[in-house]
């Protein structure tokens, strides 16, 4: 069964960025579970941001499932990526994910790789700089077996990274990968921008999929855009993907509208 999901961020520094709820982690939950969502994406500023008792606590208090958690805070408060040239930013950029691995695995929940997988700096060629990215990889999906979890990588759209910037290419590049614990985020929002057509990029790399971001071709919530859902969604079930469909979206015209909006357009869609 697909499932709803709705971000929550906990980070002051990305207060400007497409996520739902903010700040305030009970209320935010609270709201979720009142309008029907099955799960929280949550993004935080560390590992240790919240008590992995607590945050069991208050999964059970409100049935709602935690879906993922971002690594986004890595770079925006660290400035730690996985191709950076400094070998030893990488290291800790590396360290970082995997401690937000292991808080997600309390959970069984993967970890997502969006901006702290970085871009090709001027200086450094591509050959290289794609290398430790596979070697980051190679060690993360390690790691993420070991903890019975997946490791989601996000291909972004060009205005983000010169990395990998579609699911064939992401797909492509997994496949060159020794570990198979990594998977691919279908962000609906970059796929606009990058796929020519996204029904098809689903259908036709459908199985390297690990979870998908819910937004509109404008990033705010779906159905304030212009993306048409019913063939999108037909693919989607059509793959047999049975993970979260996520809202990671702005929070227009407001948190609680945007949120309603969302869950109206994931029961149209996929219920």
């Amino acid at each position: 069964m697909i499932k709803s999901c709705v971000t929550i961020a906990l980070v002051p520094q990305i207060k400007t960025g497409p996520w739902i709820f903010w700040e305030d982690l009970e209320t935010g939950m609270a709201k979720a579970s009142k309008l029907g969502f099955d799960a929280i994406e949550l993004f935080t500023a560390s590992p240790d941001a919240i008590e992995i008792p607590k945050l069991k606590e208050l999964l059970k208090k409100y049935n709602l499932e935690l879906a993922a958690v971002g690594t986004g805070a890595g770079k925006v408060i660290h400035g730690l990526t996985l191709t950076d040239p400094n070998s030893e930013i990488r290291k800790k950029a590396i360290s970082f994910i995997k401690d937000m691995m292991d808080f997600g695995a309390a959970f069984d929940a993967p970890a997502i790789i969006g901006s702290m997988q970085g871009n090709i700096l001027p200086g450094n060629g591509r050959e290289e700089t794609m290398s430790w990215l596979a070697k980051a990889l190679n060690q993360l999906g390690k790691h993420a077996e070991s903890k019975g979890v997946s490791l989601i990588y996000e291909p972004l759209n060009r205005y983000e990274t010169n990395l990998l910037n579609t699911i064939e290419a992401g797909s492509k590049f997994l496949d060159t990968l020794e570990t198979k614990s990594v998977k691919l985020l279908a962000d609906l929002f970059h796929m606009n921008i990058e796929e020519g057509n996204l029904e098809e990029s689903i259908l036709n790399w459908g199985k390297y999929i690990g979870h998908i971001h819910f937004a509109d071709s404008n990033r705010r919530p779906m159905g304030f855009g212009h993306t048409s859902m019913k063939k999108i969604a037909e693919s989607i079930k059509t793959i047999g993907y049975s993970g979260f469909v996520s809202a990671e979206a702005f929070p227009f015209p407001s948190p609680d509208e945007a949120a309603e909006q969302t869950i109206g357009e994931f029961r149209k869609w996929f219920r």
